[in-house]
C-alpha cells in the first residue's frame, strides 16, 4: 500500500523556495524560515508570489514531488511535474472508454451514486449532531432533502446512460447546497450561505469550500498521475482545455467526505472566525494568511483521521483515499475488477 507522505504548504505570500542538498528550504525576505527533507514529502503547495528556484523545481520533478502554485486567494496557477509515469496501454484504454458513452456509463454511475449517497451522509450527520436544537422547519427541510438524496442515489444506481446520470448529479448538487446553510450552527450572520459562488467566492462559506476543493483537487490529480492515468480525460466531466476532468470526477465522491464536512466543523466549532477572512471592494472573499494556516492545519488533521475503506475493508488515513480510489479505477480499466468501486462514506 502507498505510504502516506506529507504535503508541504507555503502560506506566506512572500515565501521563496530553494533546494539545499536533499532539503527544501523556505525563505522569507532572505531569511530561512524552515526546511524539510525531500524524501518525507510527495507534494508542495505554494500560495507565495515569488515562487521557487529552477534547481528545486527540477529536483522535485526528478523525485516525483508535485509542486503546485496557487495565488494567495487559492486560484490554481501552474504545476511542475516530471515525466508521466504508468503504462501507455492503460492511458489508451482510458481514452477509448472516455470516448464511448456505453463503456463510460458504469464508471459515471458509480461516481454519481456515491456522490449523492455521501452528500446524504453529511445531512444525516448534521441532523444527528444538531437536529434537536434546530427550528422545526429547518429540521424538516433537511429531512426532506436527505430523503430525496437517498432517492436520487437509488435512481442513479439504475441509470443506463451518461446524460441521465449528469442530470441526477446536477439534481443532487442543487438539493444539497439548497440546504447547506441549515447545517451552519456557528455564527450564522457571518457565515450565511445562499448558494455556490466560485469565481470569485462571495461569502465565507464559499471561500472555505473553494479553498478546500483546490486542496482536494491537488491530491486527486497527484493520485491519478501516480497510477498512470491522465487527469485531463474524464468520464463524467467533459474535456475542456486546462481542466483536469478526471481529477474532478474523482473529487465528486470525496468532496462531501473530505471538504464539505470539514467546512461545517470549522464553522460550527468556531475554529475559523471573521478575522480569518478579507473582503475586497468587489465583494470577493479570501482567507488571510492566518486563516489559510488554520484551515490547512485542520485539513492535514482531517487527512490523518483513520477510516475503514468500504471496499477493501482495511483501516487507513483519510488522506490515502484518493490514491486508493485512483488505484481501483486503474485496476477496473485494466480489466482486473468488473466495475469501479466508489467510496461510500458510512
Amino acid at each position: 500500500m502507498r505510504r502516506h507522505l506529507n504535503t508541504v504548504y507555503i502560506t506566506n505570500e512572500d515565501g521563496w523556495l530553494r533546494k539545499d542538498g536533499a532539503n527544501i528550504v523556505i525563505e522569507i525576505d532572505g531569511a530561512e524560515r524552515g526546511r524539510v527533507p525531500m524524501h518525507l514529502i510527495d507534494g508542495v503547495v505554494s500560495f507565495a508570489r515569488p515562487g521557487a528556484s529552477p534547481t528545486l523545481m527540477a529536483a522535485c520533478a526528478e523525485k516525483g514531488i508535485t509542486l503546485s502554485f496557487l495565488t494567495p486567494q487559492g486560484k490554481f496557477l501552474a504545476r511542475v511535474e516530471g515525466p508521466r509515469t504508468g503504462n501507455v496501454l492503460l492511458r489508451r484504454t482510458q481514452y477509448r472508454v472516455a470516448d464511448d458513452p456505453i463503456q463510460a456509463a458504469p464508471i459515471v454511475r458509480s461516481i454519481v451514486t456515491a456522490k449523492a449517497a455521501n452528500q446524504r451522509t453529511v445531512l444525516r450527520r448534521a441532523l444527528r449532531d444538531h437536529g434537536e436544537t434546530m427550528a422545526p422547519d429547518i429540521r424538516a427541510a433537511l429531512e426532506r432533502a436527505e430523503l430525496r438524496l437517498w432517492h436520487v442515489a437509488r435512481l442513479a444506481a439504475d441509470a443506463k446512460d451518461v446524460a441521465t446520470l449528469r442530470g441526477y448529479e446536477g439534481e443532487a448538487a442543487q438539493l444539497y447546497f439548497a440546504t447547506f446553510d441549515a447545517m451552519v450552527q456557528g455564527d450564522r450572520e457571518a457565515f450565511s450561505f445562499r448558494g455556490r459562488s466560485r469565481r470569485p467566492p462571495l461569502d465565507r462559506i464559499n471561500c472555505l469550500l473553494s479553498f478546500l476543493y483546490a486542496m482536494l483537487g491537488h491530491d486527486c490529480r497527484s493520485a491519478l498521475e501516480g497510477v498512470g492515468l491522465d487527469p485531463q480525460v474524464g468520464f463524467l466531466h467533459t474535456d475542456r482545455p486546462g481542466r483536469s476532468s478526471l481529477a474532478l470526477d474523482l473529487m465528486e465522491e470525496l468532496r462531501p467526505v473530505l471538504a464539505d464536512r470539514l467546512v461545517l466543523t470549522l464553522v460550527n466549532r468556531r475554529q475559523v472566525k471573521t478575522r480569518d477572512f478579507r473582503i475586497d471592494e468587489g465583494g470577493a472573499v479570501s482567507l488571510t494568511d492566518d486563516g489559510r494556516k488554520a484551515v490547512l492545519v485542520a485539513w492535514q488533521e482531517r487527512k490523518k483521521r483513520e477510516i475503514r475503506h468500504p471496499f477493501l475493508g482495511e483501516a487507513m488515513p483519510m488522506g490515502l483515499v484518493p490514491h486508493i480510489q485512483a488505484l481501483l479505477l486503474s485496476r477496473h480499466l485494466r480489466g482486473d475488477l468488473d466495475g469501479y468501486p466508489p467510496f461510500l462514506w458510512k
